[in-house]
């Protein structure tokens, strides 16, 4: 009982000192440039002949699947710049940017060990592409609850009653099943502009921002 009012006080305590703004507004704009970005260059590399360059995939998926994380790496160093406390989207944006590099390497290991990226058994490629940021702002976000609450009880406590944290789990464990049945169903990304497509298609990383985005505004409201 005690430790429940213990956890309560902290609670609020951690309530009133949230900043009035957690940025999240900031990050829903910066994924459209990301996949706009990533067409107009598959756009141009099919216009080449290059329609299933290695090089190729390998910058369109970038751009459709982490494009946006590049630009909230930039919000996360602004806001660095600028001082002040650590917002949960600051520490989402440190952790999405951090994710980018998990997808090159399992990328070019699998064209290296002779895994059919256009196949069945490559499903898993674009899902990393997409997702790899996304595992990085959830694993960020969880160790700011961490750090928020003082302990790891109190911080799983909060992140799962976070509507941001719960949406990013949730994506993460149904973008690889839906990457999965399109691939059987028989779609192969043959070229560049499918190439972005079906990143642009598993990178669902834009819904926690907006349900962030949502809930800041909702809170300003009360």
């Amino acid at each position: 009982m005690a430790d429940d009012d213990l956890d309560a006080g902290i609670e609020n305590k951690e309530e009133e000192s949230e900043p009035e703004s957690e940025g999240f507004d900031e990050i829903v704009k910066y994924t459209i440039p990301g996949f706009l970005a990533a067409i107009v260059v598959g756009t141009i590399l099919d216009f080449l002949g290059l329609h299933q360059s290695a090089i190729g995939q390998w910058i369109v998926r970038t751009l459709s699947g982490a494009g946006e994380s590049l630009f909230e790496g930039l919000f996360a160093f602004r806001k660095r710049l600028k001082g002040g406390a650590v917002s949960m989207a600051e520490a989402y944006g440190w952790g999405k940017l951090s994710g980018m590099v998990a997808p090159w390497i399992i990328d070019w290991g699998s064209r290296l060990g002779g895994v059919d990226v256009y196949g069945i058994e490559g499903f898993y490629i674009p899902f990393f592409y997409a997702m790899s940021d996304q595992i990085g702002g959830n694993i960020s976000g969880a160790i700011y609850l961490r750090r928020r609450q003082g302990s790891w009880r109190r911080a799983f406590k909060k992140y799962f009653h976070h509507p941001v944290m719960l949406t990013s789990l949730a994506v993460i464990l149904i973008v690889p099943i839906g990457l999965l049945a399109v691939r059987l169903l028989g779609f192969s990304p043959t070229n560049q502009k499918y190439t972005a497509l079906e990143t642009i298609a598993a990178n669902l990383c834009w819904l926690p921002a907006v349900v962030g985005w949502i809930n800041q505004r909702h809170a300003a409201r009360r």
